[in-house]
């Protein structure tokens, strides 16, 4: 990252701003969509810089991947707990936030997924199936606190749901109309009892 003369360097500092940057021109790029010359050009930096942090245009791919993973099994897990103990509280409250991202002007489907259907290859794929498998843990906790009689099963629908409404809400432009209507097909999957 450029800096001013006498600036002391901060390489934490640059490798946040460079996955930052990177963040958004591969959401609204691709993965493929910009080449590394352009890719160091929109994050500021050479790409001598870009390889002392990140090793490769692949290395920079997995770490805004795993950050933007990291992040967004944050969010859903912030938002479950405003639902307190209540499961269907935490549900209505993962599909609302959904709903809110949904209706971003910016939106453009879940970034994971968009990697891993632009590239059926490693980084993409495992950190993919990785970000998924968090989403899916949430889920399933859910579940099983609402008492389901298999709450993995259950955990596996309701991710299918929150899914399907990622895309949906993309492709189709239906913003929190997808959330909301996932979210009133994943209730139902709640109420079933333990006692089958």
């Amino acid at each position: 990252m450029p800096v001013a003369k006498g600036t002391s360097l901060d390489p934490d500092r640059t490798r946040a701003a460079m996955l930052e940057a990177a963040t958004v021109v591969f959401y609204e790029r691709g993965l493929d969509g910009v080449g590394i010359a352009e890719l160091c050009s929109s994050v500021g930096a050479s790409k001598e810089t870009l390889y002392r942090h990140f090793g490769s245009k692949d290395g920079l791919i997995a770490a805004v991947l795993q950050a933007r993973s990291d992040r967004n099994n944050a969010w859903l897990r912030r938002a479950a707990a405003t639902g307190g103990d209540d499961p269907v509280a935490q549900l209505t409250a993962v599909f609302a936030v959904l709903g809110e991202w949904f209706d971003q002007p910016q939106y453009r489907g879940c970034a994971l997924l968009n990697a891993a259907t632009q590239r059926h290859f490693e980084p993409a794929h495992s950190m993919a199936v990785q970000h998924l498998d968090g989403y899916q843990a949430l889920l399933t906790e859910i579940a099983a606190a609402a008492g389901v009689a298999d709450p993995d099963r259950v955990g596996r629908q309701l991710l299918m749901l929150l899914q399907g409404a990622t895309v949906m809400a993309d492709h189709l432009a239906l913003g929190r109309a997808a959330a909301d209507d996932a979210l009133a097909a994943a209730l139902p999957l709640l109420a079933t009892s333990g006692t089958d």
